[in-house]
């Protein structure tokens, strides 16, 4: 990634481990894409009704941007943690168009 990861937190506290993750799986989002060139993570608190939290994923690749949203009820690592396998599917499918399966797609041909 050429870039490093931007995580911003909106009517929560900033959380070391809600970062840790976050830092984690952006580390790994180049499995699926080569051209990785920015994530950006937003973590807030859900309006509605003042309960769950929403993860808002900004992945730009080369030429456009990737964008997932994923909400829990009760628990924001869990959305971080579907936001991020939200996201490999759409990353896969430009890198396959691209010509340029990312590194978890070409272990899968090799077998």
């Amino acid at each position: 990634m050429d870039h490093p990861v931007q995580v911003t937190f909106h009517g929560i506290s900033p959380s070391p481990a809600l970062q840790e993750e976050i830092l984690t799986r952006a580390a790994q989002l180049e499995r699926y894409h080569p051209h990785v060139i920015r994530c950006r993570a937003v973590v807030e608190k859900a309006e509605r009704h003042g309960q769950g939290f929403t993860v808002k994923l900004e992945i730009q690749v080369e030429g456009h941007e990737i964008v997932v949203s994923h909400e829990h009820d009760t628990d924001p690592l869990a959305a971080v943690r579907m936001a991020f396998d939200t996201v490999r599917r759409p990353l896969e499918d430009d890198a396959r168009q691209r010509g340029e399966p990312g590194r978890r797609s070409e272990r899968r041909h090799q077998r």
